[in-house]
């Protein structure tokens, strides 16, 4: 019953059937002669411009190395096997400029994938060009060449409130042009550890597997956020979905078609929430910002004058609820931009203005670590909330490319000690001993001997 109350007072408010000065809730009415309530003018504009997208990878097969012993092979008369297989997934997308053909998705839909098709609505296939990825933020752009193409307005995705009326639009479980509504449930969701830039809109349209890289659209048919993810503790659809806002998708997008990588600047400061024991101990009268726990040196805070003890609470204007909202505002701004911070110091607010710097990540030749690693380029880094020793760069003819690492690899464990930076996998590793390492490649884990 809740449902169907539900669904009337969605086209009730959409459409208007009912006066505004009614008072109590009720049930559309079909007058004769006019044509019953319907989203259906909405999803006639909007759906032509959700797309299909499958994707086909090439994976290496893993086998016993005594397998890929050809003299082991004829002894025992095993037959030859294809050492690689082809793996297959489906995703959605939207079309966001139709005259230069740019579809927006997420990263994990056409992850590390060899070939992208697009499917439009009117049933055209066509191969995609990658442009860019953004896996931080789980946001990707391909390109597609075709005529008549339809692109879905953009909206301010700001402007959302909670409890404004949403529709979702995807094709999940590989089922073309599936609709779901629902309503905004939360806004500036963070701290889920979905991705490493996280800003999202909370809706209970139902989301599935396949929708990601969908369109969430308002009333107006326009875009309001990206479908990428639901919580699923049973492994179904629970009700609460996440998709990233236009805002926030629309400035990664225009990075990745300008650069092919967004190019996040830094400002050089750790930072935490502010709890009940730290509001009393710095005896504040506002709950909301963030307690600044270190200043690099020589970062453009440092220069700017920020202190550890420094309590942020405006970043360009924008209100500070806490750590991740510093991490999503500087993670999208440009090298070179100017940043306004707000921020109070012995009960005194203070502003003062930054200039975002470019990071500084040292890099390490491996084979300085240990002589399996050569061919390698290493680096620390902090991906996904993953910490460890990432591999920039691999030379396709080194060992550590024939024993299956690739870039992109994080060492999160070496020899059974937990690393998180090139110094303490340095200390950890004996270039007379074999490397025993632990792997962190997306969602998949794995051990990798190096002797």
């Amino acid at each position: 019953m809740k449902n169907h109350l539900f669904g009337h007072l969605i086209l009730t408010l959409a459409f208007g059937f009912l006066a505004v000065t009614q008072v109590s809730a009720g049930l559309p009415v079909a007058v004769e002669g006019q044509p019953l309530p319907s989203l259906s003018p909405i999803l006639e504009r909007s759906m032509p411009a959700v797309v299909n997208i499958s994707t086909s990878t090439n994976i290496q097969v893993r086998e016993n190395p005594l397998l890929q012993d050809p003299f082991f092979r004829h002894f025992f008369q095993l037959p030859d096997r294809p050492r690689r297989q082809q793996r297959n997934s489906l995703g959605s997308g939207v079309i966001i400029d139709s005259e230069k053909g740019y579809v927006l998705t997420n990263n994990h839909v056409i992850d590390k994938a060899d070939k992208i098709m697009v499917t439009l609505h009117d049933g055209r296939q066509l191969d995609a060009k990658l442009i860019g990825t953004d896996p931080e933020a789980d946001v990707a752009v391909v390109q597609i060449a075709a005529d008549n193409l339809v692109a879905l307005p953009i909206s301010n995705s700001d402007e959302l409130r909670v409890g404004d009326f949403v529709i979702a639009i995807g094709s999940p479980f590989g089922l073309s042009q599936t609709v779901t509504s629902g309503i905004v449930s939360a806004l500036g969701r963070s701290g889920l550890g979905i991705e490493g830039y996280e800003d999202f809109i909370q809706t209970d349209a139902s989301i599935n597997p396949g929708n990601s890289g969908g369109a969430l659209v308002n009333l107006r048919g326009e875009f309001v956020g990206m479908n990428t993810a639901i919580l699923a503790p049973g492994g179904g659809n629970v009700g609460i979905g996440f998709a990233i806002p236009a805002n926030m998708a629309m400035t990664i997008k225009e990075s990745l078609v300008t650069h092919g990588e967004v190019r996040r600047g830094l400002l050089g400061v750790t930072t935490q929430d502010l709890t009940p024991e730290l509001v009393k101990a710095f005896n504040l009268k506002t709950k909301h910002g963030a307690v600044i726990s270190k200043v690099a040196g020589n970062s453009p805070a440092a220069k700017a004058g920020l202190e550890p003890g420094d309590i942020i609470t405006e970043v360009n204007g924008q209100k500070i609820k806490g750590s991740h909202d510093i991490r999503n505002m500087i993670g999208l701004m440009k090298i070179g931009a100017k940043v306004d911070i707000g921020f109070m110091r012995d009960d005194k607010k203070m502003l003062v203005q930054a200039e975002i710097g470019k990071p500084q990540r040292p890099h390490l030749a491996g084979k300085t670590i240990h002589p399996r690693l050569d061919g390698t380029v290493l680096s620390s880094t902090q991906k996904n909330q993953i910490e460890g020793v990432l591999f920039e760069q691999i030379a396709t003819n080194s060992y550590a490319w024939r024993a299956g690492l690739r870039p992109g690899d994080i060492i999160v464990s070496a020899n059974r000690y937990r690393i998180r930076t090139i110094e303490e996998l340095a200390q950890v590793a004996n270039p007379n001993n074999a490397l025993l390492i632990n792997i962190q490649r997306g969602e998949e884990a794995f051990f990798l001997v190096l002797k």
